[in-house]
């Protein structure tokens, strides 16, 4: 709940004779009424623990969360908030014996998926009501509307359906009205126009919006939400907020204005109040600024304009002299930022504190005029289109603490007025920024927290012993060049909360002490990509809550350190680590969301201790020598997106429980020594996979059917095991194979926020959360190769390679239209090739080697003009090999081995294919071509004439002759061969003729 909001509560419930804060006031407890309580604890799990001073023996006056009136001792209060949230149960009827409760709260708890009982209707002396946070289901009732006697409702935050009720409007005593983030539809009522002691409405996503005209009746109302409720149809609601006088707070964020706002009327309340206005993503253009300049004056404090499509802001922002923060956010309008500056001068820049655009579309540098804005505090630039210089004045600013411009195309060099900045947090990565960080533009730097230059070209020539002036909370110096030797200056920086120096290109050791140098308030370490060694020490007491260790790509070596029981994240891949994993036990908290401990020579077993990670979303041991089985708690990885556990010694059956992790994305066990039946509840339970790699295993037995069930499958490998039986027909099912297009989405996993840091004004600064990128080594062109990013996402594959697969190639995987490689070699397959797999057109890679495959190459495969790779050796097929530019380019040894086949590329003939003599048929040396043409002619159209002629003669006599007939078709199948070999000989030696070659 925001400020302004806390606030109003209190000064309603004060004036209500409530205090919130004070002592509570205690009486004499009523006998029935402390059974009553007693029945209502009854109805919590674990009510002795949590509701520990609610004991029979003691006067329930002096219970937590219990007030009575001081005179006749009933109670008057019961307010459940600020218990422990998991407090849950139900709610009990015997409330109704507490008949002079004013004040009941029972907000923040999970009562089940249940409606609001009825009998609180019944508790007509309420004044106070709040079941906010909660888990109520269905609709709002309608006996809200007997509670006249209501100051204070709020309902939010649960999941209450149906429409707002209209009695709601006979409350007419309310001060405070809650709706917010339900499942409400319909529209908001007109009967709230009733309300005419309303100070705070919220309605937030509460349905949506006609017409405002009943909010002209709310003339007290100070703070109005109507967030994600939108206006359906055109009306006049600016002039309905013009008429509020006391107005302060208006938020309209994502209520459809572009579409619904008409010119405001002539009517002008020169009184407006309003301090704080969000009309955010609503797709306005600069065309609202006409409506909005009413609604804007010398009090307005706060202005947000994000997500939508502003070209820059009206010259008249410039005068608003009370403005304290602009935001324009995500703005997708290209608009230039000098531009935006010089528009705001007049006294807006006197007063402005904070200016965002962060994620926006301005353009141009970062001007001299920026000098002008001296109030300012916090300046937000990131992830726009800035170019060319940031002007020198920008360090000058006197109140400036917070400097946020990465992510643009910044150049130049940082000058020596950096160091006289009085700012405390700095980002100006991912630019093209220019120059040498040396010790004199430090010097100054005495109240800098937080230095984010990462991914810039920035070189550092510092001293060994230089010893900085100041004391960072964040350093973010990634892939700047700050090696070869370790920066020693680092570990003075004794307040740190987040070090960031991944790619600077450092080759040296780690150096004394720097393991045991580090505050308790460490949150996010990253040492990865260098070339740093040596071992790493203790860090199980250096790091605080929800912290984030990564060393990554490096030569560490030794134990696998100790680390702390709360990490989110650990990333200890490829490096020289050795020994057991057993540390994975101490790992308790259960709040670990990433592991990488890849490309190490750990050894040992896999502990059975994985029950403690739930909230584990990526694993990857991959590239190791872990042996044993997968211990049974894998199950309890129900988070679980990624699993590696490739090149490994593992071996025994996948462990049943496995198919509890149905967020499977990636699979991958390949290189292991896993025996057993391919399980069938793979494609049962685990419905996320897209990609499943079971190469070089020991499975055994068939591919099962439910495999088939995987619509989401782009990459199958079962190559190398021990697989028998047909190829399941039902693989057309892989519909992920046949759609067209790009699939990144589950190429990339998001675990929880590795790291969070906090501005000088609250702003959430670092990462709000990473991302994994999945990868995968197949079998490509006849070598393994690695796909990783957006190859993986193109990639689409089924390798059934090297198993002991019999039957025929199922005509039904001709249907996977965008498949990409598709190696089906070093089995037992027989039969012909498909003729329809020439249509698989986006194949690139075909490998049916080593099978005993016959018959024709189909002549489908002429039209496959994408295919780069094609093996067919070692089979028993035979005749012509189909006339393509593909086909005839690749190696003959591609075709070798099958006795049968002839034409280019192999040097076997197909017959008749030899060079034979002919006679001249009348053509001489030195006939002309129009001669051989005519010639030509003749000879075709008397062959034609001869066919039909002789076609109709056998038609007649065999139509009689059953017996005839047959041996008649059977010869004349081989008499059609013979002829169609025989014509083309023909008509080479005529065109040899023609052009005397």
């Amino acid at each position: 709940m925001s400020i302004i909001s806390t606030w109003l509560q209190t000064e309603i419930v004060t004036s209500l004779g409530h205090q919130f804060a004070a002592d509570r006031v205690i009486g004499t407890c009523i006998e029935n009424e402390r059974y009553a309580l007693l029945e209502f604890k009854a109805g919590f799990l674990d009510s002795d623990v949590h509701l520990s001073t609610w004991r029979a023996q003691d006067d329930c006056c002096k219970w937590r969360g219990v007030e009575c009136n001081n005179q006749t001792g009933h109670v008057t209060k019961l307010d459940l908030r600020y218990f422990d949230a998991s407090l849950r149960g139900e709610i009990s009827p015997s409330l109704l014996n507490l008949s002079y409760l004013s004040h009941l709260d029972l907000g923040h708890r999970d009562y089940g998926r249940q409606p609001i009982p009825n009998f609180i209707g019944s508790l007509t002396k309420l004044r106070y009501l709040d079941l906010s946070y909660s888990t109520f289901d269905g609709n709002i009732p309608k006996f809200i509307g007997s509670l006249t006697e209501l100051r204070y409702l709020n309902l939010s935050y649960n999941s209450l359906k149906g429409t707002i009720p209209k009695v709601i409007g006979s409350l007419t005593k309310l001060r405070y009205l809650d709706l917010s983030r339900n499942f409400v539809h319909g529209t908001v009522p007109y009967e709230l126009g009733n309300l005419t002691n309303l100070r705070y409405l919220n309605l937030a996503n509460a349905g949506s919006v006609k017409n405002l005209d009943w909010l002209s009746n709310l003339a007290l109302l100070q703070r109005l939400d109507m967030r994600e409720t939108p206006f359906t149809e055109p009306n006049h609601w600016v002039d309905m907020i013009l008429r509020l006088p006391k107005l302060s707070y208006l938020l309209l964020s994502n209520c459809n204005l572009s579409q619904v706002t008409l010119p405001y009327s002539s009517f002008v309340n020169s009184s407006v109040s309003i301090a704080n206005l969000d009309v955010s993503d609503n797709n306005l253009t600069s065309s609202a600024y006409q409506w909005l300049l009413p609604l804007t004056s010398n009090r307005l404090l706060h202005l947000d304009l994000s997500g939508n499509r502003l070209d820059g802001i009206p010259k008249y922002f410039g005068n608003l002299c009370s403005l304290t923060s602009l935001v324009m956010k995500v703005n997708r309008m290209v608009a230039s930022f000098p531009g935006l500056l010089t528009n705001l001068s007049g006294c807006t820049p006197i007063t402005l504190e904070e200016l965002d655009v962060y994620y926006s579309r301005f353009t141009g540098p970062v001007p001299s005029r920026i000098q002008d804005f001296v109030s300012l505090k916090s300046l937000v630039l990131a992830n726009n289109q800035l170019n060319g210089t940031i002007s020198s004045k920008v360090w000058e600013l006197p109140k400036l603490e917070y400097l946020s411009a990465s992510s643009n195309y910044l150049r130049g060099v940082i000058p020596e007025e950096f160091g006289k900045s009085k700012l405390r947090y700095i980002d100006l990565s991912k630019n093209a920024l220019e120059g040498v960080l040396s010790e004199v533009h430090m010097l100054d730097l005495s109240n800098l927290e937080h230095l984010d230059l990462s991914l810039n070209s920035l070189s550092f020539q510092l001293s060994t012993h230089w010893i900085p002036p100041f004391q960072l909370d964040h350093i973010d110096l990634s892939s700047c060049k700050l090696g070869p030797h370790f920066p020693n200056w680092i570990q003075t920086q004794k307040n740190l909360s987040y070090l960031n120096i991944a790619n600077s290109s450092i080759s040296d050791t780690v150096p004394m002490g720097f393991w045991d140098g580090w505050p308790s308030q460490l949150r996010y370490l990253n040492l990865s990509f260098n070339n740093i060694s040596g071992e790493v020490g203790d860090l199980s007491s250096k790091l605080v809550r929800y912290s984030a260790i990564d060393l990554s790509s490096n030569n560490f070596y030794g134990l696998i350190p100790k680390v702390p029981s709360d990490l989110v994240s650990l990333n200890l891949s490829r490096n020289k680590f050795y020994g057991g994993i057993s540390f994975l036990c101490q790992i308790v908290d259960g709040i670990l969301s990433f592991l990488d401990l890849s490309r190490n020579s750990l050894n040992g077993q896999i502990p059975d201790c994985l029950s403690h990670f739930k909230e584990l979303i990526i694993l990857n041991l991959a590239h190791n020598n872990l042996s044993g089985t997968i211990p049974t708690s894998v199950g309890s990885l129900v988070q679980l997106e990624v699993l590696y556990l490739c090149n490994n010694n593992f071996s025994g059956e996948l462990p049943l429980l496995l198919k509890n992790c149905t967020k499977l994305n990636f699979l991958c066990l390949r290189g292991n020594r896993f025996s057993g039946h391919v399980p069938t509840w793979i494609g049962e339970n685990l419905s996320e996979l897209y990609g499943l790699s079971l190469r070089s295993n020991n499975f055994f037995g068939p591919i099962p059917s439910q495999i088939c069930q995987l619509a989401n499958l782009q990459i199958l490998d079962l190559s190398k095991n021990k697989l028998n039986g047909t190829i399941p027909s039902c693989l057309n099912n892989l519909t992920a194979m046949v759609e067209e297009g790009l699939s990144l989405e589950q190429t990339l996993h998001y675990y929880s926020p590795a790291y969070t840091s906090v501005g000088p004004d609250g702003r959430l600064g670092g990462d709000d959360y990473s991302n994994y990128v999945d990868y995968v080594m197949i079998e490509w062109q006849g070598n393994e190769r690695e796909f990783k990013s957006i190859n993986l996402g193109l990639l689409k594959s089924i390798d059934l390679s090297s198993n002991n697969l019999v039957g025929k190639i199922p005509d039904e995987l001709t249907d996977l239209y965008e498949i990409l490689a598709l190696n089906l070699s070093g089995n037992s397959l027989r039969g012909e090739i498909p003729q329809k797999i020439g249509e698989l057109k986006s194949l690139l890679v075909l490998d049916l080697s080593r099978n005993n495959f016959s018959g024709r190459i189909p002549l489908s495969m002429s039209a496959m003009s994408s295919i780069s790779y094609l093996d067919v050796s070692n089979n028993k097929l035979s005749g012509r090999i189909p006339s393509s530019t593909q086909l005839q380019s690749f190696d003959a040894s591609r075709y070798a081995e099958n006795a049968g086949l002839c034409g280019p590329p192999v040097t076997r003939n197909c017959p008749g294919d030899e060079t034979h003599e002919f006679p001249n048929v009348g053509f001489e040396d030195g006939v002309d071509e129009e001669d051989m043409d005519e010639s030509s002619r003749w000879f075709y159209i008397g062959g034609s004439a001869g066919f039909v002629i002789g076609f109709w003669i056998a038609c007649g006599a065999l139509l009689l002759n059953r017996r005839g007939r047959h041996a008649f078709f059977r010869m004349h199948a081989h008499t059609m061969d013979w002829i169609y070999l025989r014509m083309l000989l023909i008509r080479a030696n005529l065109r040899i003729v023609a052009t005397g070659t």
